[in-house]
């Protein structure tokens, strides 16, 4: 494990701590709310139309996002089929800072393999999990090790899969069968959980009567776990293909929409009494692996192979679009930022009323299954070969 030699000559110069990030920042997995939603409102979509890429990097194979703070992009990915790095760039140029490399196989199981967790930014730190359960704190600014060690908890097929979330003075990974919780600075174990396989969705914060909640996705169910002792508080039982619960939940006030791809579909939870019960569940949004987003009342996600947005109060279908086929998504106000498997990237209106493309452009090839990421003023989409490409849609990008 090691820092590579053209990382070291970047030190000195990285003197701003990534505590000192900024409000259109991305410092971690589905953005500063947890919900795959932006509040960056300076930032052109109609510059899509006519993509200017900015910078392109190879970060490794793999499906992990990238985390912008301070300046700084981190993202993960695989090299020479046996090596994972979790690699800093400069956000403004794509130059690279430091690269931190680890043994780690790139495991491809029916699909191409490579990394899978986003790292997260929290004070100067930087948090990652690999497939195989290494954990790693980093330092933000030089890459080098704070600590290290091993989940040493049983690994669901496709390995672990979940980034890392900060809760107070611990970070939290969906591991085991309802979690684990270390001491962020030291790597202490705070809280853990039965030995058992666990999901691939990371922890979604949210409060239940004030209090911080975590809603962990397991194997088989999705539970409410209290953050600080690991106690779980309900469970609501959740059966899919494969043990594949992938996607985030999405949590609305006490109720808590889950949903997960091989045919299974998608589940409105309301959790307000004494045990948590079923809303309305129908096949329309089978999500695979991205996460849907919630925006003023609708959830827009895809079903399988094609975007879809349901009534979060009744699971009505108001459209369908196929040509994103498996992507990913997130959102920025009301408009969603939509990567297709193609790599076609498509600014759509987050409206019940239709599919309506505000601007679209292909910006990079091969497989993406990858969450893009606006961040100031800029998209970065990837391939799951790690092609990485920066897209200026600033207000002074013209379309």
């Amino acid at each position: 494990m090691k820092l590579t030699k053209w990382s070291v000559m970047t030190l000195t110069a990285l003197t701003v701590t990534t505590s000192l990030s900024t409000a259109a920042d991305w410092p971690h997995w589905r953005g500063p709310d947890y919900d795959g939603i932006s509040k960056e409102t300076d930032w052109n979509p109609a510059a899509v139309n006519t993509p200017k890429i900015v910078w392109e990097a190879q970060v490794g194979a793999g499906y992990s996002a990238v985390s912008v703070v301070a300046g700084k992009l981190y993202t993960s990915g695989n090299f020479n089929k046996d090596t994972d790095a979790i690699s800093c760039l400069d956000a403004n140029t794509g130059k690279p800072l430091w690269r931190y490399e680890f043994p780690e196989p790139l495991a491809p199981k029916y699909y191409s393999g490579g990394s899978s967790a986003t790292p997260t930014v929290d004070d100067g730190k930087v948090y990652l999990a690999s497939k195989s359960g290494k954990i790693f704190c980093l330092d933000a600014a030089t890459g080098k090790v704070v600590w290290k060690k091993e989940f040493g908890l049983k690994m669901p097929t496709w390995g672990f899969s979940s980034s890392a979330l900060i809760h107070g003075k611990a970070v939290i990974f969906n591991a085991g069968s309802s979690g684990v919780a270390y001491d962020k600075q030291t790597g202490a174990v705070l809280w853990t959980s039965e030995d058992d396989a666990c999901g691939y969705a990371t922890p979604v914060p949210y409060q239940t009567d004030g209090k911080p909640t975590l809603a962990m996705f397991a194997k088989d169910t999705v539970m409410a776990v209290n953050p600080d002792n690991g106690k779980v508080l309900w469970a609501y039982p959740w059966k899919t293909q494969h043990d594949v619960n992938a996607a985030d939940p999405v949590v609305n006030g006490k109720r808590m929409f889950i949903t997960s791809g091989y045919g299974h579909g998608g589940s409105l939870v309301d959790f307000s009494g004494t045990q948590p019960e079923k809303v309305w569940e129908n096949k329309d949004m089978r999500s695979h692996m991205s996460g849907p987003v919630l925006i003023d009342g609708y959830l827009y996600g895809f079903d399988d192979n094609r975007l879809t947005c349901l009534d979060w109060t009744t699971g009505e279908e108001k459209w369908d679009e196929k040509s994103p086929k498996k992507g990913a998504l997130m959102a920025a106000g009301n408009k969603l930022i939509v990567l297709g498997e193609d790599g076609r990237l498509a600014i759509v209106e987050a409206s019940p009323a239709g599919y309506k493309e505000i601007a679209a452009a292909a910006v990079v090839d091969g497989r993406c299954w990858t969450m893009p990421i606006l961040a100031n003023g800029r998209i970065h989409a990837r391939n799951s070969d790690g092609h990485l490409v920066c897209i200026d849609v600033s207000k002074g990008a013209k379309p």
